[in-house]
């Protein structure tokens, strides 16, 4: 993400959150990633059932990174 688009995910304290630290929300996006995500109930979910590129190189995580930045484009031209 640095890389990419210059945003150190660290350094602004991004982390593995509970449910109940989250903000109430309007949409939900799961990334799957063969994963169970909890479904949280709100009116707009979808579950993209992305890869999960952890123990992978760049080049698999830049593929997801990609595909989560068009499925966001797609995403915010329907809305």
């Amino acid at each position: 993400m640095n890389e990419l688009y210059g945003i150190d995910m660290e350094a602004n304290g991004q982390h593995n959150k509970l449910i109940t630290d989250i903000p109430d929300v309007d949409i939900v996006i799961s990334m799957e990633c063969n994963s169970n995500c909890p479904f949280i109930g709100r009116s707009f979910y979808d579950n993209w059932r992305l890869d999960d590129p952890t123990r992978k190189d760049d080049v698999d995580f830049i593929k997801v990174i990609r595909e989560i930045e068009e499925r966001i484009i797609r995403l915010k031209n329907t809305l």
